[in-house]
């Protein structure tokens, strides 16, 4: 693993929860290569990002925001004979990623489908249509959507205070094999050690 890359993405990796969320929502509440024998969800990752590095990258790559959860696909590069440390941090990594995207992915479509009930019903209440006269779509006051944002809080506290928790148990773990990725790249270096025979052409894991 590049080290220098893994520390330049650790930021990414441990930023606050909320940053994720809606915009309004956030208002309010304040590398891998491709290759043809990929597994799918490999495939469904490049898909997500919107591009496929090449197959001589030797970077990770970050993609543009994805349109359902807002957040920013990352293809982590598989490192010619990669390590066994090293490979189990990009795993992980890797699966903190979909776990997030997967996360927010849900909880921004539950936001939007609610927002949009709750606007309608209030809409509803004062004998108002969906649009006006001249076709615009009505919208409530900033004190009234308060309301919704407060209610649609105070109904996920207990989602969101989970995700919070392995949020950061995940980070922790990825700092701790970071720092185990570096100490160990190190090491290899001052006692002039290789990375060993590399694995199989076409391998991915």
């Amino acid at each position: 693993m590049n080290v220098k890359t893994g520390s330049n993405l650790i930021f990414r990796s441990l930023r606050p929860c909320y940053i994720h969320a809606p915009l309004s929502l956030r208002s309010f509440c304040r590398g891998h290569r491709q290759s043809a024998s990929q597994p799918p969800k490999h495939a469904k990752r490049a898909e997500r990002a919107g591009f496929s590095p090449a197959e001589t990258s030797k970077y990770d790559w970050i993609g543009p925001p994805d349109r359902l959860s807002n957040l920013r696909p990352i293809i982590y590069h598989i490192p010619e004979n990669e390590t066994p440390l090293e490979r189990k941090l990009r795993r992980l990594r890797q699966e903190t990623e979909d776990w997030n995207h997967e996360f927010w992915t849900n909880q921004n479509f539950k936001f939007s489908k609610e927002k949009e009930e709750y606007v309608r019903s209030q809409l509803s209440a004062k004998g108002l249509s969906e649009r006006d006269d001249d076709g615009r779509k009505r919208t409530l006051s900033s004190e009234e959507m308060a309301v919704f944002y407060k209610h649609f809080l105070d109904k996920n506290i207990t989602r969101h205070s989970s995700y919070n928790r392995e949020w950061y148990r995940r980070n922790f773990t990825i700092t701790l094999l970071m720092a185990k990725v570096a100490l160990h790249n190190t090491w290899r270096i001052l006692t002039g050690q290789t990375r060993g025979t590399g694995r199989a052409k076409g391998k991915t894991t």
